[in-house]
C-alpha cells in the first residue's frame, strides 16, 4: 500500500506546479503603436478578427473586476481590450471603481468621493461573489502605465471631469492605447478639441442617433459604436450605415446574455452575437466568450499583426 504521506506531498507538489504555470502563462496582448495605429485595429473592413471587451475587466472567482490583477488573468486566456470606471477621490485622485459606493465591491462602506486615496488603500477588493481579495483598489495612472504594450483600455465617463482625463491621457502619452466613453456628440467634440487623434466608444442605438454624430462631423475612422446589448433585427440597419462609414459595431452581453444561468445557454448567446454581424463582443465573461467563439473567429485577417504574446 502506498505511504499515505508520500502521496500527500505528490498532490501538493502537483498544485504547486499547476499554480506556478497559471503564474507563467504568456500574456495574449495588443501591439499598438501609435493613435494612428488604433484608429486601423477598429476600422471595419469586413475582414476582421472578432474583438472581445472584458467588461470591467471580466468576472471570475477570486479576481476583482477593475483591477490589474483581473486583466492580467483574462489576457492569460484570450486578446481582449478592456471598459473600465474612473472616478474620483475625495483628493481628486482617478481610481477605478465602477460604482459610486464602496459596499459592493470592497471591504469599505459609503461614498467612494468622501475617502481620500490615502484611506483607500487600506480597504480590499471582493470579487463578484463578495468574497474579499487581496487587492486594492488602483489609479487609472498606475493602470495606463500597466496596459502599455498590452492592450487597450476604454474609460467610461462617471464624475471625473472631461479635461481631467484628456490631462491624464495626455501626461502619460497615452494616445496609442487609451480610448473614450462618451454619451453624445458634444462630450466627443470637446475631446477632438483638445486633441484631433482622440478615439471613442458611442452609444449610437438608433438611425437618430448615427444621424447626430454624422451631423457633428464626429469622424467615424474614430469610434466605434455599441448598438445595444441584444441581437434583433432593428441592428441590421445599423450594422449596414455604421460599416459603410468604416467604424465597428459593439453588442454588449454584460447586462443581457451574462445573466442566462448555464453556460451553454451564454455560449449560444455569444455565437449569435458574432453571427448577428457584431464586430465586437463585450462581456462580463471574456474568456467564457473567447472559447465559445473560437471556431468562429477569422484567422486570415491582415489585423493578426496587432497580436501578440507577453
Amino acid at each position: 500500500m502506498p505511504d499515505i504521506s508520500f502521496l500527500r506531498l505528490f498532490f501538493v507538489l502537483l498544485l504547486i506546479v499547476g499554480n506556478v504555470g497559471e503564474a507563467n502563462a504568456q500574456m495574449n496582448v495588443l501591439r499598438l503603436r501609435s493613435a494612428k495605429d488604433l484608429h486601423a485595429f477598429f476600422r471595419y473592413t469586413g475582414n476582421d478578427i472578432m474583438l472581445i471587451a472584458g467588461h470591467r475587466g471580466g468576472m471570475v472567482k477570486g479576481f476583482p473586476e477593475n483591477s490589474i490583477a483581473t486583466f492580467e488573468n483574462t489576457l492569460k486566456h484570450t486578446p481582449a481590450f478592456f471598459e473600465i470606471d474612473p472616478r474620483l477621490t475625495k483628493d481628486s485622485v482617478i481610481v477605478l471603481m465602477h460604482d459610486a459606493t464602496l459596499d459592493r465591491t470592497t471591504t469599505g462602506t459609503g461614498k467612494l468621493a468622501d475617502y481620500t486615496f490615502e484611506e483607500l488603500k487600506q480597504i480590499r477588493l471582493k470579487d463578484a461573489d463578495g468574497q474579499v481579495t487581496a487587492y486594492s483598489i488602483p489609479t487609472l495612472a498606475e493602470v495606463i502605465e500597466w496596459a502599455r504594450g498590452k492592450t487597450i483600455l476604454n474609460l467610461d465617463h462617471k464624475d471625473v471631469p472631461l479635461a481631467m482625463t484628456a490631462a491624464l491621457i495626455r501626461k502619460h502619452k497615452a494616445d496609442a492605447f487609451v480610448m473614450l466613453t462618451v454619451h453624445n456628440p458634444a462630450e466627443a467634440r470637446f475631446y477632438l478639441n483638445e486633441n484631433q487623434d482622440r478615439m471613442f466608444s458611442t452609444f449610437i442605438k438608433t438611425k437618430k442617433e448615427f444621424e447626430d454624430y454624422e451631423k457633428a462631423g464626429i469622424p467615424f475612422s474614430q469610434l466605434i459604436a455599441y448598438i445595444g446589448p441584444k441581437v434583433k433585427a432593428d441592428n441590421q440597419e445599423l450594422y449596414a450605415l455604421i460599416n459603410k462609414k468604416g467604424a465597428m459595431c459593439m453588442i454588449s452581453a454584460a447586462s443581457s446574455y451574462d445573466k442566462l444561468p448555464s453556460p451553454a445557454g451564454r455560449q449560444a448567446a455569444y455565437k449569435s452575437i458574432v453571427q448577428d454581424g457584431a464586430s465586437i463582443l463585450e462581456t462580463d465573461y471574456p474568456i467564457e466568450a473567447a472559447e465559445a467563439i473560437r471556431d468562429l473567429i477569422k484567422r486570415s485577417s491582415p489585423k493578426k499583426k496587432f497580436f501578440g504574446k507577453l
